[in-house]
């Protein structure tokens, strides 16, 4: 069951699970071809900020990094809780990169 809400010109603007989540909403069924072509659309621009927040995030920890290198900041100048982050990420990204190096169908390193 899902309830949607168009605009003036009829396009889909809202969508809810909620019963009748008040005036304007219009009930539809969940196999309803404009309610799953707003989902589409909704999940596609998640996945877009999704993947930019990743890169920006990736982005960020190689400035600080940068930034500690060149001793404009020092790491233990940073919160404890932003430290511990990252080092986590530190750790999750060499764990990585040395997963990648290995080769199964090898007996070398």
């Amino acid at each position: 069951m899902a309830y949607i809400l168009k605009n003036a010109q009829g396009e889909v603007i809202a969508a809810s699970a909620e019963e009748n989540p008040g005036n304007g909403w219009q009930y539809v069924e969940n196999n309803a071809r404009e309610y799953q072509d707003f989902l589409d659309q909704s999940l596609t621009k998640a996945n877009s900020f999704r993947e930019s927040d990743i890169h920006l995030a990736r982005v960020l920890e190689d400035l600080i990094g940068l930034l500690i290198e060149r001793n404009v900041i020092r790491f233990t100048d940073l919160p404890e809780a932003a430290q511990k982050r990252l080092n986590e990420r530190q750790t999750m990204r060499k764990s990585t990169q040395l997963s990648n190096l290995l080769d199964d169908s090898s007996d070398t390193i």
